[in-house]
């Protein structure tokens, strides 16, 4: 296994959705499709990637704001770990690559939100120093208020 990792460009956006598809199955493709092109279009969002030589083995999406209450912060997002490549250290060192990557952006904190069922995700982040502060509220404010 030879890791590396880089930012995917925006024209190339769409090499991670094999991977989102696995956090995000409820989601139409066309929907996930026009809502990536969105994202990618801000300013204050890029998509990193951790590759096993040039296969795309993880993806997180970075988004940058500064905060009134801790100051530069990213928020790592769909981050998602090819189950292949689960348990092998993987992730560590993807986001060991993303503490340095967005300290050298000038980031001064990380927060994120998981989905509470996702209980493998929490003890990950417990094991990496992350702690819990609050509660992720949500919502839906269109007319069609299926969570997708």
């Amino acid at each position: 296994m030879k890791l590396n990792y880089k930012t995917i460009n925006k024209e190339d956006i769409e090499i991670i959705l094999p991977l989102l598809r696995v956090v995000n199955t409820t989601t139409p493709i066309d929907i996930l499709r026009k809502r990536l092109h969105e994202m990618s279009a801000y300013s204050n969002y890029e998509c990193v990637g951790v590759f096993d030589q040039e296969t795309l083995i993880g993806i997180s999406g970075l988004w940058y704001a500064t905060r009134h209450y801790i100051g530069k912060s990213v928020e790592p997002d769909h981050v998602v770990i090819d189950e292949k490549y689960r348990g092998k250290n993987v992730g560590k060192l993807f986001f060991a690559w993303i503490y340095e990557y967005t300290k050298k952006k000038g980031c001064e904190a990380m927060e994120l939100n998981t989905y509470t069922s996702n209980r493998k995700s929490h003890k990950f982040y417990y094991n990496e120093g992350f702690e819990i502060y609050g509660f992720h509220f949500l919502k839906i404010l269109r007319e069609n208020t299926e969570f997708y």
